[in-house]
């Protein structure tokens, strides 16, 4: 998984607003905008209140100077800025600045001065910075390697409504990673990923909820719910958990229609077993109108990735004639070309 911090800088980089992810973002998006409309004077103006210590014009200042934004990109004179607001406390700065020692941007690599940095930053209560720091805990990057502390400062993100850290801390407490295992805890920050549109944990809660474990009641209502929320969000395995839901009528009506819609869009994505399963609904005329051909394609491009579909694409293949064969694989050879 990428770094939080990469992914902070990649939404800075792109000029991507709104991703929902931080306290850090804050303060770019301010030098982004200062930078998208940035006259001379204004640009003048920023650089003055910078020189006369002025933290947060600093702090814009090295945002604009790695994001190359009203300026020509330099990373040196990111880092010098950075350090300028670092040094009078400014949270983000640190942590920006630990990345960029983490990254090698601007100064020689260093994990240790990444990691003092993004502390610095974490103990303010920077929530990125603290999502940083327990990944360096977890993986002993600049500081020796202590699950405890990595599991602190992700719960000290979590806590502050950091999405990822909900998401992450929902399996550690499920598998008991660095922590007892406890199904309750599990739950209820799979549950705040969730609730605010983490993907991953809603199709998680989804199966938590369709096998009744961890810590949850068999529910296949709450199982379909979650899962269509994911679902929603294009999430593949929602989609193909979702569609075996409606085949079996568990938390909806059962609706051969749906299951094939949510198979197929499964299968777009190129999830194997959602694949086959299209197939199959093509070969019995379930949900979509019969045809071998179907059929056949979609258990072509299963079998491509699983050799265990093999006998069951070359026994579709056998109810065609040689031009439909032909066809069906100029199809195959095309989807692939595209992906």
């Amino acid at each position: 998984m990428l770094s939080k911090r990469v992914l902070v800088l990649i939404s800075c980089l792109a000029g991507v607003a709104g991703l929902g992810v931080s306290s850090i973002g804050a303060a770019p998006a301010r030098a982004e905008t200062a930078a998208s409309s940035s006259a001379p004077a204004e640009l003048e103006e920023l650089r003055l209140a910078a020189g006369q210590g002025d933290a947060t014009a600093q702090f814009d200042l090295g945002v604009m100077y790695a994001n190359g934004r009203g300026v020509a990109r330099n990373d040196g004179e990111a880092v010098r800025y950075f350090r300028l607001a670092a040094e009078q406390g400014h949270a983000a700065a640190q942590s920006y600045l630990g990345f960029m020692y983490a990254e090698g941007r601007g100064v020689a690599q260093n994990d240790g001065e990444a990691a003092r940095y993004t502390r610095l930053a974490a103990d303010q209560g920077d929530v990125d910075a603290q999502y940083a720091l327990s990944e360096m805990y977890a993986e002993g990057r600049g500081v020796a390697q202590n699950f405890g502390e990595a599991v602190r400062y992700l719960r000290l993100a979590a806590d502050q409504g950091d999405v990822y850290a909900q998401r992450v801390l929902g399996d550690i407490y499920e598998n008991g990673r660095g922590v007892a295992q406890n199904g309750g805890e599990a739950v209820r920050y799979y549950r705040l990923a969730a609730d605010q549109g983490n993907a991953e944990a809603q199709d998680h809660l989804g199966w938590m909820y369709a096998e009744g474990i961890v810590g949850v009641a068999q529910n296949d209502g709450e199982a379909v719910r979650y899962y269509r929320l994911a679902a929603e969000q294009g999430h593949m395995w929602a989609q193909y958990n979702l569609a075996g839901m409606y085949v079996d009528g568990r938390g909806v009506a059962q609706n051969d229609g749906e299951a094939a819609r949510y198979y197929r869009l499964a299968a777009e994505q190129g999830v194997a077993d959602a694949q086959g399963k299209l197939a199959g609904m093509y070969e019995d005329g379930r949900g979509v109108v019969q045809s071998d051909s179907e059929a056949y394609f979609w258990l072509s491009l299963a079998a491509s990735k699983r050799p265990d579909y093999t006998d069951d694409r070359d026994l579709a293949g056998s109810r065609l004639n040689p031009t439909e064969i032909a066809n069906v694989q100029a199809r195959v050879a095309a989807w692939k070309a595209k992906k």
